[in-house]
Formats: C-alpha cells, sequence, structure tokens
C-alpha cells in the first residue's frame, strides 16, 4: 500500500496548518513549540506561512529549501527527534463514488 502524501495545505494562523493527503484524510497540525534545530529557520511569522507543497516529493516545503517527512505529517511513523506537532484534528474527506 502505497504511504499518504500531501497533496494540499493551508496555513490557518500562527504555527498551524492544514493538510490533505492522497487518502483523503485531512489533519490539522499545530507546530508551535516543535520547530528546533534546524527547523528553527521556519519558525518565523513572515516564512513559515510561505509552506507550499513540493510537486516531487509531495510534503511540505518552504522556499529556503526545509521540508518535512510526509509519513511523520501523516502520523505513520514518529518523529526522529521524538517531538511531532499537535494534531488538533484528524478526518476523512467524503468522496462522490
Amino acid at each position: 500500500m502505497d504511504m499518504p502524501r500531501v497533496v494540499a495545505v493551508d496555513y490557518l494562523g500562527g504555527r498551524i496548518l492544514e493538510l490533505t493527503f492522497s487518502n483523503h484524510r485531512v489533519r490539522e497540525l499545530d507546530f508551535a513549540n516543535t520547530l528546533n534545530g534546524v527547523l528553527q529557520q521556519i519558525d518565523d511569522d513572515a516564512i513559515f506561512p510561505q509552506v507550499a507543497v513540493d510537486p516531487v516529493s509531495k510534503t511540505l516545503a518552504w522556499p529556503n529549501g526545509i521540508d518535512l517527512d510526509p509519513d511523520v505529517l501523516s502520523g505513520k511513523h514518529e518523529p526522529a527527534n521524538g517531538q511531532g506537532p499537535t494534531v488538533l484534528a484528524d478526518y476523512g474527506l467524503e468522496t462522490s463514488t
């Protein structure tokens, strides 16, 4: 089975993003207090909202080259540092047949 990849992202304010995945799941994630180490580069009010879906890797990416593991974002794997974003919502979208 293919791992879910990010197909859309919406900036909701602060450090909160709404992600839509290829398996029709939607997750609202709050990255506040989790952007440590190299990720401090995107912990900025001017930079964080510049997030987009990378068309090749199908994950979150910023213009400065920072990207995040889609398997961690989808909840399939734990982050390497053990500190992931807070899940504010996690639900499936209905699809028409």
